[in-house]
């Protein structure tokens, strides 16, 4: 439950810079996802049309990443960390406007949330029940984990996407339109924000506030770079994170008395670790954030 946002959002990850777009701006595109995925479920009373509404508001702010970086050849890092204040600020004021002020959207009601597929289908309580018994989400998460591997690595588009993250003047002089092919992977990127944002407000919980995403969308970055950039390594990176935050959820509700502070510490202090640990030996693609410009000798 607590991997299936962070496996969608390093999905994105991994779309963007596949193509040679660095897309630090996942913490802000999952924000907006999340925000708006609860409140057209709220409104609308079905969680499916929230969830995609998130991936599309992801997907909005990930256009004007593209547009910065890809059309204009801006810094890919300051477009990235300028998204993360502005999804954030716009989830906060249009919060404000639609629920009267609030910082935090209203709940949404239990039977509006997403769907359990596997519900009563074990025993209460039981083993498979605690593993299985899981939102859709969940589901769709290790299901969009194929689909990208399968897009990337067996398809004519993902040879694509990835021969313009690697040399994109040797694409270019075969005929790809770079612009185009970094144009879809970084949307399709804020769409997969936007979905794990989606997923984090109206499953995992069921509703938007300003503490909800916390990091979350940076954890899904590194899990990326942990993962070397590929579909399958990033979502056992997630997995390994979800139960970083899973053992800090069970530590909270048993009798061992350990501070709440370094409890919510846990998978940030995983996050460096691993990073620390690994990130030397993890190699991008070759033109990754370096912009391209078509003209250049």
């Amino acid at each position: 439950m607590y991997a299936a946002p962070l496996m969608y959002t390093a999905l994105g990850g991994v779309m963007s810079e596949n193509s040679g777009v660095v897309n630090i701006g996942l913490e802000g595109m999952m924000t907006i996802g999340a925000f708006v995925g609860t409140t057209v479920a709220y409104f609308s009373g079905s969680p499916w049309l929230g969830f995609l509404m998130g991936g599309l508001s992801g997907g909005v702010l990930a256009l004007l990443h593209a547009i910065a970086c890809v059309s204009f050849a801006a810094d890919q890092v300051v477009s990235g960390i300028a998204i993360n204040f502005l999804g954030p600020g716009l989830a906060l004021f249009l919060s404000r406007v639609f629920f009267d002020g609030a910082t935090m959207t209203a709940p949404i009601p239990l039977e509006n949330k997403m769907p359990r597929p596997m519900n009563n289908l074990f025993a209460k309580n039981s083993f498979l029940d605690l593993i299985f018994n899981q939102y859709a989400t969940v589901y769709i998460a290790f299901l969009l984990v194929f689909i990208v591997w399968f897009l990337l690595y067996k398809t004519k588009i993902g040879l694509r996407i990835r021969a313009v993250g690697e040399h994109p003047k040797a694409a270019d002089t075969l005929g790809i339109d770079v612009f185009r092919v970094k144009y879809l992977a970084v949307i399709l990127s804020g769409i997969f924000a936007g979905l794990g944002g989606a997923s984090m407000s109206i499953a995992v919980v069921s509703n938007f506030r300003a503490t909800l995403i916390s990091g979350q969308g940076f954890i899904a970055l590194a899990a990326m770079i942990f993962g070397k950039w590929t579909p399958q390594g990033s979502m056992w990176a997630c997995l390994l994170f979800g139960a970083a935050q899973g053992i800090v959820v069970y530590l909270g509700g048993t009798d061992i008395k350990v501070s709440s502070q370094i409890l919510e510490m846990i998978p940030y202090v995983l996050t460096l670790i691993i990073l620390m640990s690994f990130v030397g030996k993890a190699t991008g693609p070759a033109a990754n954030g370096v912009p391209y410009e078509k003209n250049e000798a």
